[in-house]
């Protein structure tokens, strides 16, 4: 477009696409009067030549979206981004700069998106970029004066696509936003509270049908748990989800195929039963399935507030291996309060059920801002723990990035120590480095859990 009123430039990384697609995704079915472009920068040298070409005839927006592990090198790229090239606003969204809107500022972003993007950004549009007015948002003025306008208001999540048809960028369909299971050390409830809202199975078969006309052959689900799709509580609703798969294959078509509880979701262990798994085999071509156990300690799993027992774990497990599927169980080591007896415990559960034929997943705690637990140490691993998992992955029986993990977490925990409070002088430390695990979604445990609107996924 020649001479727009505004330039959208996404920041757009590998880690994070799903974001900026829903974003998009609303922006292309909405009318406005403001005249925009959007640019995909998808490096730093790439940002920088988008700004510069845009400040000679527009206003521009750099939209950023990030997990909290990422935020200290992306604000070091953003303040070399600032150097070379002035002149944009930009605009944090996702999970850290919900928890954390003025640290997100004081770290060099000039406004925080607050909760659920979507109608942040087609007002952000609108207004030609002027965030004054604007619910959703955190920033400050000309004067210096901060200003916070609350969270952005919750629409049903069939109120916008799940990714966009303008620019093709294809993404898994997100069925389900929001979780009842408030555990206490994942952010994704306590971002968009402590509910589901589901896509209606209309919804998705629109989505499966665009996918099926533009070539794409392969479906799946964002969701923080799979067997929870149409149910308003933590009884699954079997009949929800058959309906929805079915629609599903149908619409991908003889050469397509669907994916569930798989990448990039989990299973709940006490939703896992004969009678589900039929289903996702009488319509689903994954051979595996992400179960989130987090730990073996029924203490631990208590105090994390998870709403299953150890037990529900090794059923879950032997149902799914019974029926044929390879099975991946997420852990988390080191989570607040757990003593020796309790690593021992999951430790123990995983030896158990990599002997059953599992593969261990494995995390160490990371105390993530806007969670009960942001304040809480950070995860470590004692030495016999360390050499048991590190045999565990020479066997082939555990994978994951745990030992970057308990590095980042030491980070955000020194971070956390240094956060304003009441009568405390504001000291400013960097947090983590990222860790680039995509399927964590931005959280401990397997599902994408930290996705919608601006949120980072």
């Amino acid at each position: 477009m020649s001479n727009p009123d505004l330039v959208l430039v996404l920041r757009y990384r590998k880690a994070v696409t799903y974001g900026h697609h829903v974003l998009l995704a609303a922006l292309e079915e909405h009318p406005t009067s403001t005249r925009y472009e959007v640019v995909f920068a998808e490096s730093e040298k790439a940002t920088v030549a988008a700004i510069q070409a845009a400040a000679k005839s527009a206003k521009t927006l750099v939209l950023w979206s990030f997990y909290s592990p990422d935020a200290a090198a992306l604000a070091e790229e953003l303040q070399r981004i600032k150097a070379a090239a002035p002149g944009a606003v930009h605009v944090a969204g996702g999970v850290h700069a919900t928890a954390e809107p003025v640290r997100t500022l004081d770290a060099g972003w000039d406004i925080a998106a607050v909760g659920e993007g979507e109608s942040t950004l087609l007002n952000l549009v609108d207004q030609g970029g002027d965030p004054t007015g604007i619910q959703g948002l955190v920033y400050r003025d000309e004067q210096g004066t901060l200003h916070r306008t609350g969270k952005a208001q919750r629409e049903p999540l069939g109120r916008y696509r799940a990714f966009p048809l303008t620019y093709k960028r294809m993404n898994p369909i997100e069925i389900t936003r929001g979780c009842v299971y408030a555990c206490r050390f994942c952010q994704t409830p306590f971002m968009f509270s402590a509910k589901f809202r589901h896509r209606s199975v209309e919804n998705v078969r629109w989505h499966v049908d665009r996918m099926r006309e533009l070539g794409k052959r392969d479906v799946r689900f964002i969701t923080p748990t799979s067997l929870s799709y149409g149910a308003d509580d933590e009884e699954p609703n079997l009949a929800a989800v058959e309906e929805l798969l079915a629609s599903c294959k149908e619409g991908i078509g003889p050469g397509g195929r669907v994916f569930f509880g798989s990448f990039p979701s989990e299973i709940r262990p006490e939703h896992m039963s004969v009678a589900a798994l039929k289903v996702v085999k009488r319509y689903c071509a994954n051979d595996n399935l992400i179960v989130g156990a987090q730990s073996g300690s029924e203490r631990v799993l208590e105090a994390a507030k998870r709403g299953h027992d150890v037990e529900s774990v090794r059923r879950a497990v032997r149902i799914g291996i019974a029926e044929g599927f390879r099975i991946n169980v997420d852990m988390i080591f080191g989570m607040p309060g757990e003593d020796p007896e309790d690593a021992a415990a999951s430790l123990e559960l995983a030896t158990e059920l990599a002997g059953l034929g599992a593969r261990i997943h494995s995390h160490v705690f990371m105390p993530l801002p806007g969670t009960p637990w942001r304040d809480a140490a950070p995860g470590d691993v004692d030495p016999e723990t360390i050499r048991a998992v590190s045999r565990l992955a020479q066997q082939g029986a555990l994978y994951g990035h745990w030992e970057k993990q308990r590095a980042h977490a030491r980070e955000l925990a020194a971070a956390a120590a240094e956060r304003p409070r009441p009568g405390r002088s504001r000291t400013l430390l960097p947090l983590a480095q990222p860790d680039h695990d995509a399927r964590q979604a931005g959280e401990h445990g397997g599902g994408a859990c930290a996705n919608g609107g601006v949120a980072a996924r």
